[in-house]
């Protein structure tokens, strides 16, 4: 296998173009995907959702999202695709997410995940967040309960510097260099395919509607209703 030059996982923000790549990641990624009309109603009529994705070169490898109303920053949505998990993407991404979320005032983030998702709870409490509470029977498929997570003050001192001290670490980490076949080169074979990206099952919650959406805008005015079956 001939190595291509490696490059830097981008994060940017997710456009309309991207909803292509976006809808296969979600597929892969969740036993319930959103429709392919759902992205786009967010991209352009949800004024409190802002979506990123990571690119590597031409491809779209993750994307990630958040709601912001007021001072609550809610994780909605967080998906790495399987070939590239345990490369930092997913890393990547939640940094990402947290900047914006301080950016636009948001005093603190939360999010909810599936007890059983061992990986995407390791990397959420390495950013920071803690358990919070519980809701009972949350997802929609199997009855599992949801655990809600938040940090703390996304402004405040231990914080800021837990982020800064982890965007160090990831900044260090090397370029990714990718074979013939497009895929990283050196990914473990027996890679568990949710560990250290924080996605797959769980990300985010739903009021069990066809869709995911309540009829008053594409998502709920508390947002952690927004994916129940994930």
């Amino acid at each position: 296998m001939v190595a291509r030059p490696p490059l830097m996982v981008v994060v940017d923000r997710m456009t309309v173009d991207d909803l292509p790549g976006v809808e296969e990641i979600e597929r892969e990624s969740f036993t319930t995907p959103w429709p392919p009309h759902a992205y786009r109603t967010e991209l352009e009529t949800n004024k409190w959702a802002h979506y990123l994705v990571a690119r590597y070169g031409d491809q779209l490898v993750g994307f990630a999202g958040i709601w912001l109303m007021v001072d609550e920053a809610h994780v909605t949505t967080f998906a790495v695709r399987k070939t590239w998990r345990r490369q930092g993407v997913g890393e990547r991404l939640l940094i990402a997410l947290l900047d914006l979320s301080e950016a636009h005032g948001g005093r603190e983030a939360t999010l909810e995940v599936r007890p059983s998702n061992h990986s995407a709870r390791r990397l959420y409490e390495k950013y920071g967040f803690v358990l919070v509470g519980v809701r009972p029977h949350y997802y929609s498929d199997d009855n599992e309960d949801a655990l809600i997570m938040t940090t703390d003050r996304l402004a405040g001192r231990q914080m800021r510097d837990r982020v800064a001290r982890l965007r160090a670490a990831v900044a260090k980490r090397p370029d990714i260099e990718v074979g013939d076949d497009g895929l990283p080169i050196g990914r473990p074979a027996d890679a568990d395919p949710q560990a250290e990206d924080g996605t797959g099952e769980g990300a985010a919650g739903e009021d069990g509607a066809a869709d995911g959406r309540r009829a008053i805008a594409p998502d709920v005015l508390r947002p952690s209703s927004i994916r129940k079956s994930r």
